[in-house]
């Protein structure tokens, strides 16, 4: 897993059916951004937990992500 900042979204009107429904953030993770399905409303701005591999895809009912937005973050220890 991974935390990030979402700091944009991604707009596709066609897409493969099992993505259907489904928003894309733009979050820089680690010095690279990355593209994830997001799983909980997060929004530009905020700081969110990202599931990665095959966890993602699982999270997301087995879509083709590599991604996901599983939580917003309130905060980290050591902060």
């Amino acid at each position: 897993m991974k935390i990030g900042k979402v700091v944009g979204s991604v707009w596709a009107t066609r897409k493969a059916q099992c993505l259907q429904g489904q928003t894309f953030l733009v979050v820089q993770s680690e010095g690279e951004q990355i593209v994830a399905a997001d799983q909980v409303g997060a929004g530009v701005g905020d700081r969110v937990l990202l599931a990665t591999g095959t966890v993602a895809s699982r999270y997301c009912m087995d879509a083709p992500v590599d991604a996901a937005v599983v939580a917003i973050v309130d905060g980290k220890e050591g902060q």
